[in-house]
Order: C-alpha cells, then structure tokens, then sequence
C-alpha cells in the first residue's frame, strides 16, 4: 500500500494535486503540451503511473481536474464581488472581470485557453458540471441585479447576453496567455466592450 503523506487521506489527496499541478507547470516551461505524457506527469509529481490514473483517466481529464481546483478561489472571490449589493453593478462588473482575467494568468487555467496545446474546447463540460458554471451564475445575477435597478439596459434574454460576454472574457484570456504583457491592457479592453454591451441607450 502507497505510503500516506501528511495527517489523514483528505491530505494526503491534497498534496497529491498540488505536486500534480506544479508537475504540469514544470513541464510545460520545456515542453508542448501534446508532447508531455501521462508517464511524464507521474515521474515529476513522484508518483508510479498506476496511482497517476487513480487521480485521471487521461491528461485532458487531468487538466481538467485541475482547472476544477483551480476554479475554487475564483469562484469565492467572484461570489464575494457579486455578494456587494451596496456597489454599483458596473463597478461588480469591472471588477469581475478583472479577477476572472487575473485568475487565468494561472498555468493549470492557462491550458483551458490555449489554442491548440491544452483541453480541446468540445470537450470542457457546459452547465453544472462546468469548470466556469458558478462563475457565470454569479455573472448573471450581477446582470439581472443592473437590469432591475436601471443600472443597465434590458438585454432580452440574459442568458444569452452573459453567454456572449463570457465570450468576450474568454477572448481576453487566450490574449493573456499568449502574451501576459498585455494583462493590464486586456483587462481594461474586456471592461470597456463588456459595460459598453450593457450600458443604458440614450432616450431608454
């Protein structure tokens, strides 16, 4: 039986998915993502590959465990921002997409947006079991919340509408990760054309 590190199981999985993490990060520094293999994983992360696959299936399967995990603080920090009744909704807005655009400056969430060398878009999960899904909820009552208000104008059907900026959030991090020096520039550009889509027409 494999030696248990740290004070229980849950820890043990814990630090398993940390190593796993830094393994792809290490690996990716010196190496195209399709040219890494699951055998190349487990030797960084000190794992034989047996265990490797108690973890995932297959490396997309991986990446998108960890992109999961990844997820987590994000999605604390956008249900904090959502949470803010008192602010404006374009103020929750912009700082929304800064976080989420921040957030993707992360490796494990690097692979999610890089054409060609990470988890092919068709098959990242929609709906609940969705990496972004609690994200884009939270998008949405920010929308709905601006609407109600005046704040923004009535966009019809909003699912649709937060469809369509998400679209535009997801551009912004296939930017950044191609070129994190335009982080700043990026980040004010998705800003301007995201609340530019929901400000209140003239006469409305």
């Amino acid at each position: 039986m494999p030696r248990i590190r740290g004070a229980s199981i849950d820890e043990h999985h814990e630090m398993v998915w940390a190593d796993l993490a830094e393994a792809l990060r290490q690996l990716l520094l010196d190496h195209d993502f399709d040219a890494i293999t699951m055998g190349h994983i487990a030797a960084h992360a000190g794992l034989a590959r047996n265990t490797l696959y108690n973890y995932a299936r297959d490396k997309n399967a991986l990446v998108l465990a960890l992109t999961r995990r990844a997820c987590l603080p994000l999605i604390e920090r956008v249900a904090a921002i959502a949470a803010r009744s008192a602010d404006p909704a374009a103020e929750r807005m912009r700082d929304i997409v800064e976080a989420v655009l921040k957030a993707c400056t992360d490796q494990a969430l690097h692979l999610m947006f890089r054409p060609g060398s990470g988890l092919p878009v068709a098959e990242v999960p929609k709906g609940p079991e969705g990496p972004f899904h609690a994200i884009v909820a939270e998008v949405r009552n920010v929308v709905r919340d601006g609407i109600a208000r005046g704040e923004f104008r009535d966009v019809g059907d909003v699912q649709v509408a937060v469809e369509l900026l998400s679209g535009a959030m997801r551009a912004g991090a296939e930017r950044i990760s191609r070129d994190p020096a335009t982080f700043a520039a990026t980040v004010g550009a998705a800003q301007d054309i995201i609340l530019a889509s929901l400000a209140r027409r003239p006469g409305s």
